[in-house]
């Protein structure tokens, strides 16, 4: 099976910054993107950010310009530099992988980012 596991969650200040990472491991083959979702509570668990085994991203029109995703594909591991923090960034941060032999979707556990002064 697949497993990912995040770190990077935190307390910080409005205009603030953090930095989340992603380890994936167990069975990958045919994992082809990675990416970061996010849920507040009694909100719906959206995309922030997500990036392709080729390097193609897309981002959420509320984080461009402050956020970054990145990935190490030799290590199976995926990035979320957040830059210019904002209260309402608060949320639970996900990390996702996407396999496109079965297309299916697995996600960790989640790290709670909070943005407060």
């Amino acid at each position: 099976q697949v497993q990912l596991v995040e770190s990077g969650g935190g307390l910080v200040q409005p205009g603030g910054s953090l930095r989340l990472s992603c380890a994936a491991s167990g069975r990958l083959f045919s994992l082809d993107a990675m990416g970061w979702y996010r849920q507040a509570p009694g909100k719906q668990r959206d995309l922030v950010a997500r990036i392709t085994i080729g390097g193609s991203t897309n981002y959420a029109d509320s984080v461009k310009g402050r956020f970054t995703i990145s990935r190490d594909n030799a290590k199976n591991m995926v990035y979320l530099q957040m830059n210019v923090l904002k209260p309402e960034d608060t949320a639970v941060y996900y990390c996702n992988a996407h396999f496109s032999w079965n297309d299916r979707d697995y996600w960790g556990q989640g790290t709670q980012v909070t943005v407060s002064s």
